[in-house]
């Protein structure tokens, strides 16, 4: 590119990413969001065919997210093609049209979203309920499948697959009305790219970030203490 054409160029950017206000400031005076969108505008000012983004909203408020989200998918509308590291699985859902599960350095399966998720089986229940009901709504739905239903304690939750869909979300309403039991909420849902890694992996994906964060924590520490 010629120097004007740029300028030109960086000044498109720059609108583009909403950070046209801001460009006589100083890159120091930032937020976070902020220099997270100017790390990605400076890779766009040559029109790259391919791009690499390594996790790119790491630490970043949710407005800020939401609009790096926009314009990757601005991107890859326009014809670039982008490979994404990526720690939140809700940000690989919605915007990777295909991903590699990596754990420990091993790619562990691939695939699009709905192939991930149908791999777990299909549909899932959810029905929270009192914690004095949940004796009682375990056996109901265990009734329907032949596993035992999840429990979470903090959130008074249990689930079950759902292999029927709509037909096992009415018979376990349908159990649990004959039990006696109004639960306070009941949804049934896709299985989540959370649980195909816990699935495939055995942990979750926040268990291998924080130890990361903790060793880097610890050599900014040692780079600090030598220097």
């Amino acid at each position: 590119l010629s120097t004007a054409e740029a300028k030109q160029r960086a000044s498109d950017v720059l609108e583009r990413i909403h950070l046209t206000d801001a460009a006589d400031r100083l890159v120091r005076t930032y937020s976070g969001g902020m220099r997270r969108r100017l790390d990605l505008a400076a890779s766009l000012v040559g029109r790259p065919e391919v791009l690499f983004l390594d996790e790119p909203t790491t630490g970043i408020d949710p407005r800020s997210r939401s609009d790096l989200w926009d314009l990757i998918e601005d991107l890859v509308d326009g014809g670039t093609t982008i490979l994404l590291t990526s720690q939140y699985l809700d940000e690989a859902d919605r915007l990777a049209n295909r991903i590699g599960v990596i754990d420990q350095g091993v790619l562990v399966t691939e695939g699009t979203a709905l192939e991930l998720k149908g791999a777990l089986g299909g549909d899932v229940i959810e029905v929270h309920v009192s914690e004095e009901a949940c004796g009682e709504g375990r056996r109901v739905l265990a009734s329907l499948t032949d596993e035992e239903p999840g429990y979470d304690e903090s959130t008074g939750m249990l689930t079950i697959p759902a292999p029927g869909g709509a037909v096992t979300l009415l018979a376990a309403v349908r159990g649990l009305d004959d039990a006696g039991i109004v639960p306070n909420d009941i949804a049934l849902r896709k299985p989540t790219l959370d649980e195909v890694f816990m699935a495939v992996t055995g942990h979750t994906a926040e268990s291998v970030a924080e130890p990361d964060a903790g060793r880097q924590k610890g050599r900014r520490r040692r780079e600090r203490s030598s220097s």
